[in-house]
């Protein structure tokens, strides 16, 4: 072996740090899942890859958000259950209620702001799927107001420059 050469990082701690600082997102969303709720004004935008392995979408929502959707817990969502490597949540797409399981691995970004606490992950590797597009049904009712669903919103104002 070179003297030169830069040393191997056989422990991978780069891994372990993200896995360990995923486990914040898995106890934030343990004490969010409990009797008392998200407590105070705590709220959880959390963005995740949409066809990282283990995530479960339904397909329209991935037609709509093909590579990544954030996701607000705040108000409305239901059936939070929160487990080892991975959580589900009920939300509500278009008046419509739907469950989503987002690994822990698929998270790339977690932020409260409340406390303007925010962690950045790599991104995991991503499954390479085609996702047909669904046809737009036809509305005969007016279309909903979008006060009733999650909003998914971009991080980007809070990104460092």
């Amino acid at each position: 072996m070179a003297d030169d050469a830069p040393p191997i990082d056989e422990m991978q701690y780069e891994k372990l740090a993200q896995d360990a600082l995923r486990g914040v997102i898995r106890a934030a969303l343990e004490r969010a899942a409990g009797p008392g709720g998200i407590p105070g004004a705590h709220h959880f935008y959390i963005t995740f890859k949409t066809r990282a392995p283990g995530v479960s979408v339904p397909p329209d929502v991935v037609a709509k958000y093909p590579d990544e959707m954030t996701v607000v817990l705040q108000h409305q969502y239901w059936d939070l259950a929160v487990e080892h490597d991975l959580f589900s949540v009920m939300l509500k797409f278009g008046g419509m209620p739907k469950v989503l399981t987002v690994p822990y691995a698929a998270v790339t970004r977690f932020y409260d702001p409340s406390v303007q606490f925010l962690l950045q992950f790599e991104a995991p590797e991503v499954v390479a799927e085609p996702v047909a597009e669904l046809p737009a049904p036809k509305r005969t009712d007016p279309a909903p107001s979008g006060d009733d669903g999650p909003k998914v919103v971009s991080l980007d104002q809070f990104r460092k420059k």
